[in-house]
C-alpha cells in the first residue's frame, strides 16, 4: 500500500453536486480500509454536520475532522480531541469588517451558528449541510455580550465578487487569521494556524503514520494547504486551478474521482 492515510475533502470532492456519494467511491473506501489503510474526512463543515454523513459512507470509527481541522473529535463517540477558537479579540474583528461590508455573515462555535440574514441563501446553505442556524441581526453584539468561543467566521458571497472579497478580507484582517474559501461562494476567516495543514500534522503524529504516507484529495481553496503537506497529492477535476497545479488530477467529483485516486494510486505499491 502506497498510502496508509487518505484524507479526503466532502463536499466537491467525495460529494457529488445532488448531495450524494456513489457507490463506487463507498466501495473504494471500503476496499482501502479492508486493506489496513485508514481513511479520514477532512472538512470545513461543523462537526454536528459531518458526522451524521460519515455514517452514510461506513465511517462509524476514526476521526472526523471540521471546521478546517480546527476541530477533531472521535466518530464514535463524539468525544473532542482537539478544538481551537479565536481569541474574543480576533472573532470581534472578523465579524465587524464582514458586518461594515453589509455582507451575510455566519459565526459558528463548536456546535452551533448564528446568522445575520434569514433568507435563502442560509435555506439552502442549512438544506445543503443538514443543519440549522439562529438568526441574530447584530453578530458582533451578541458574541461582545455572550462571549461565545467562536471557531469560525465567515461571508456567503455572490460567485462572481468572490475573489474580490477573498483578497480584501486577507488585506483588511491581516497575518493573525487564515482566510479561505470552501466553495464558490463562501469566504471563511479562521483563526491563524487552523487550516487542513494542522489537521495533517495532528493525524499524522495520532496514528504515527509519516507525511510520505499520506494522501490527501480536495477540490477547494481550503484543500490547498492539507495538499502541501501530505506526501500523495491529487485534485479532482472540478478543482481550483491553484490545486490542481500541485496535484496528480483524478476524475471530477460526478465521475468518482476519490474512486480513482484510492484505487489506482493508494491502493498500489
Amino acid at each position: 500500500m502506497r498510502y496508509q492515510l487518505f484524507l479526503s475533502d466532502f463536499d466537491g470532492t467525495l460529494v457529488r453536486g445532488d448531495g450524494t456519494v456513489s457507490e463506487e467511491n463507498i466501495r473504494a473506501i471500503e476496499a482501502y480500509r479492508g486493506a489496513g489503510g485508514i481513511f479520514a474526512v477532512v472538512t470545513g463543515r461543523m462537526l454536528t454536520s459531518i458526522l451524521p454523513r460519515l455514517g452514510e459512507i461506513g465511517l462509524d470509527d476514526g476521526l472526523a475532522v471540521a471546521y478546517q481541522g480546527a476541530v477533531i473529535a472521535d466518530v464514535r463517540t463524539g468525544k473532542l480531541l482537539r478544538s481551537c477558537a479565536f481569541t474574543h479579540t480576533h472573532a470581534l474583528k472578523a465579524i465587524r469588517y464582514f458586518e461594515k461590508c453589509g455582507y451575510h455573515v455566519h459565526v459558528y462555535t463548536v456546535d452551533d451558528f448564528w446568522s445575520n440574514m434569514d433568507d435563502e441563501p442560509l435555506r439552502l446553505y442549512e438544506k445543503i449541510c443538514g443543519v440549522k442556524g439562529k438568526i441574530e441581526r447584530n453578530l458582533s453584539d451578541m458574541v461582545a455580550s455572550k462571549k461565545p468561543e467562536v471557531v469560525k467566521v465567515l461571508a456567503m458571497v455572490g460567485e462572481s465578487e468572490r475573489e474580490k472579497v477573498l483578497m480584501k478580507t486577507r488585506e483588511a484582517l491581516g497575518e493573525e487569521f487564515f482566510v479561505t474559501c470552501s466553495s464558490s461562494f463562501l469566504v471563511e476567516v479562521m483563526p491563524k494556524g487552523q487550516n487542513k495543514a494542522g489537521a495533517v500534522d495532528f493525524l499524522s503524529s495520532y496514528y504515527r503514520i509519516p507525511h510520505e504516507r499520506i494522501a490527501a484529495i480536495g477540490d477547494q481553496l481550503n484543500d490547498l494547504p492539507m495538499l502541501e503537506r501530505a506526501g500523495g497529492r491529487f485534485a479532482v477535476e472540478n478543482a481550483e486551478k491553484a490545486l490542481k497545479e500541485k496535484a496528480t488530477v483524478v476524475s471530477s467529483c460526478e465521475e468518482n474521482g476519490v474512486a480513482e485516486a484510492i484505487t489506482k494510486y493508494a491502493l498500489g505499491d
